[in-house]
């Protein structure tokens, strides 16, 4: 009884480590493992609890093995943004059975800049906030997001109060109807390159955006960074039926 208790706490060890190192990016999207055979040598123990260790991954969908080929990291689905129509980030993330975070980096009224103002439809006079946000998907940075609301829309909020679904937020002013997307592939500076954990150089998806009322009126004005190794976009997405 011993002997089974022991080996099942080493393939549990053995998975977890396994686990870890995906997540840490040791092993990565598509990459074959190493031999059962240099697993076990490396972990001190038999290539059966090898097996098990990684029949435990394959069952969380961490791995999959290719028929005389070995075991292999599984490629991680892209998340598609407008999958189900408009969606703000967390419902996204729970629509895909993730959890969802947000770190607020910045709050502040700003003087807008001409593309502002023309994409908000605002007089010059008329208060514009800039609100920044690194949104995390089961601790993995996914976006960072730039929005820019008039005053009627953030009038007595504080900082703390946008870490949470930004569109239930705003849904208790207005009805969001639809939203235009324009993306384009840009490369990771360094500041994006930080709060993103990519590397310099990368590929990142800039997307300006323009979310509307019922009655067209514009609601915000978004330029959000998202990850292009995990994310696809549709560029036009309505949220009638929600």
């Amino acid at each position: 009884m011993e002997d089974k208790k022991t080996t099942k706490a080493k393939f549990d060890q053995v998975s977890t480590e396994i686990e870890k190192r995906i997540h840490e990016g040791i092993y990565v999207s598509s990459q074959k493992l190493p031999s059962e055979y240099d697993l076990a040598k490396e972990f001190d123990c038999s290539r059966l609890t090898i097996r098990k260790a990684i029949d435990d991954l394959i069952s969380k969908n961490i791995l999959v093995k290719r028929r005389g080929k070995g075991s292999y990291v599984m490629s991680q689905p892209k998340i598609q943004s407008g999958r189900s129509g408009l969606q703000g980030f967390t419902e996204a993330a729970k629509a895909y059975g993730k959890t969802s975070s947000t770190e607020v980096i910045s709050f502040q009224k700003v003087e807008p800049s001409e593309e502002i103002l023309n994409a908000l439809q605002l007089e010059e006079d008329q208060p514009v906030y800039e609100l920044v946000r690194r949104r995390i998907l089961d601790d993995e940075p996914m976006t960072v997001e730039k929005i820019y609301l008039s005053e009627f829309y953030v009038k007595g909020l504080k900082a703390e109060d946008f870490s949470g679904s930004l569109f239930k937020l705003l849904e208790e002013k207005t009805e969001i109807a639809y939203s235009h997307q324009e993306v384009e592939a840009i490369l990771v500076k360094p500041e994006l390159s930080k709060l993103l954990d990519v590397p310099m150089g990368d590929p990142l998806l800039q997307v300006y955006s323009v979310t509307y009322a019922l009655d067209a009126t514009p609601i915000f004005y978004d330029i959000s960074y998202y990850r292009s190794d995990r994310y696809v976009f549709k560029t036009t997405l309505t949220r009638y039926g929600k």
